[in-house]
């Protein structure tokens, strides 16, 4: 009886040791789609693949502990809080064909650090519901928002030809129990106190939408006679660029007159040198709608930077185009265009040098700024010479703090204007 106990674990073990010839894991997830069929299908063979006994669980352990790792769900708690990590470093080389370069002069900034947890945020607008949360994996405070609905700026935005959007979005799980995609609408609105309704609202109006499985797609409509015929669709085919549950991306609009540019990260989505064509389009409200997700750091700048004039005959470059993350001295990739404008004119110029001088708002203690203001400089010093080239020796580098403001710190809007680096002709 022993030994033909010890004949069937070994057939046992025999049999599901060979379990991988017969389902390629490996190729049903090179060979996946991005659309809901292929999903029921990996959900069916996950379900079929856990109901394997224990111990034959522990014959993959290994493999099933490294494909936890790379597509694990991190899925926010009851208070909004992601568990777990899915950022990586990014690299500035990895941001080379970045030519992102934002509005001379922020006239919008919004990051909720005025607003209490839990509360619908002070400057916003909605007919469904949103709150501000915190989470355990990204600094600061976003609004996270599951609904039908919409949530918009309450006052108009007065915005010129040339300006630029920014924001950090993040796709969570909606109703559905999966990630719910969303919206991000661009408005010329009809009224101020009115709510637009309808798939075309407004006057006009450009829609960025993430679908429910992540593919990116754009919209641009104008809703007078002049305009008819004028709107223009499209999407984003490459699974590269689709967005996932959980992960953070920074959204960046670029409109030059009758130009928009969409970028995603470090990827240019899309470029519509004639998305509207008609000079009656003038943008005026922001929101986002229809889905789930968390929203950060949103700003609007104006004004194209003049970079050579500023630095070459004014003698100084103040620039919001150098990104860091709250307390830390690290330049962010999408400084990318920013620095390589600045780059060129340096370039150019082989025999201009600068001081660079950071500096900060007054959120903390005046020691503090002032040592991360310092180190800000430096970095962005380092990656002027490391990743451009530019003679180390040609640039000073000095940090100021929050001891010479050009706004009083009293706004998200004023305290942006404070955060910002400058470069001095020496």
């Amino acid at each position: 009886m022993k030994t033909t106990s010890i004949c069937l674990i070994f057939m046992f073990c025999f049999l599901f040791l060979n379990l991988p010839a017969q389902i390629d894991v490996n190729q049903k997830v090179k060979t996946q789609t991005n659309n809901e069929a292929n999903r029921a299908v990996d959900q069916s063979i996950k379900k079929g693949l856990n109901s394997i006994g224990s111990g034959v669980k522990g014959l993959f352990k290994k493999n099933n502990d490294n494909a936890k790792t790379q597509t694990e769900e991190k899925v926010p708690d009851k208070k909004g809080e992601l568990k777990n990590d899915p950022d990586s470093k990014q690299s500035l080389v990895a941001y080379s064909k970045y030519d992102f370069i934002p509005g001379e002069r922020v006239i919008f900034y919004e990051d909720f650090s005025s607003d209490a947890i839990g509360d619908f945020p002070a400057l916003w607008n909605t007919n469904g519901s949103a709150e501000v949360v915190t989470t355990n994996l990204y600094p600061g405070k976003w609004v996270k928002f599951s609904t039908r609905d919409a949530i918009w700026t309450d006052a108009l935005i007065n915005l010129p030809e040339n300006y630029t959007v920014e924001f950090d979005v993040i796709p969570i799980k909606g109703a559905e129990g999966r990630m719910a995609g969303y919206s991000f609408r661009l408005l010329h609105s009809i009224n101020a106190k009115a709510f637009d309704y309808g798939s075309v609202p407004g006057k006009a109006g450009f829609l960025f939408d993430c679908a429910y499985y992540g593919r990116v797609n754009y919209r641009t409509y104008i809703n007078d006679k002049e305009g008819e015929g004028l709107g223009m669709n499209g999407s984003k085919e490459e699974n590269e660029t689709y967005q996932k549950e959980n992960q953070k991306y920074h959204m960046a609009i670029w409109a030059q007159k009758a130009r928009i540019r969409l970028y995603q990260n470090e990827i240019k989505m899309f470029d519509l040198p004639k998305a509207f064509p008609v000079s009656s389009v003038k943008m005026d409200r922001i929101r986002f709608e229809d889905g789930a997700a968390m929203i950060s750091n949103i700003r609007i700048a104006v004004g194209a930077p003049d970079t050579r004039n500023k630095l070459l005959t004014e003698g100084k470059l103040v620039t919001y185009g150098i990104y860091f993350d709250v307390n830390k001295d690290e330049v962010k990739p999408e400084s990318y265009g920013t620095l390589k404008d600045i780059a060129a004119v340096l370039t150019e110029n082989p025999t201009v040098k600068v001081r660079i001088l950071g500096h900060t708002d007054s959120d903390g203690n005046d020691a503090a700024n002032l040592d991360l203001s310092k180190r800000r400089s430096a970095s962005v010093k380092e990656e002027l010479a490391k990743t451009f080239g530019i003679d180390a020796a040609r640039m000073e580098t000095d940090g100021k703090g929050q001891s010479q403001p050009i706004a009083v710190n009293d706004t998200p809007v004023n305290k942006a204007l404070n955060r910002r680096v400058e470069f001095v002709k020496l």
